[in-house]
């Protein structure tokens, strides 16, 4: 594949000295370097995330099994108080 790269001055210099030492051609040098940055990891590995869990308590009266049925309360009253503007 052929393409056209603006290299910034930093990289350019990093990549004239490396052709130097290594006396490889431009295209060799820079198909070196893409090939080992794209192969590394880019990422360091996530230390593992853990959920630790607490009773949930709610207040008297309140029937956990029946939060839908109130939830669908509360959207029919919103709904009514916008129809009534």
């Amino acid at each position: 594949m052929r393409t056209t790269l603006t290299l910034e001055p930093d990289v350019e210099q990093q990549i004239r000295r490396r052709m130097t030492e290594t006396k490889l051609p431009l295209k060799r040098v820079v198909n070196d370097a893409l090939r080992s940055g794209l192969s590394a990891p880019g990422k360091k590995p996530r230390s593992r995330y853990t959920v630790e869990p607490y009773p949930c308590k709610f207040k008297a009266g309140i029937d956990p099994n029946k939060l839908n049925q109130l939830l669908d309360d509360l959207d029919a009253e919103e709904f009514v108080r916008k129809m009534a503007r």
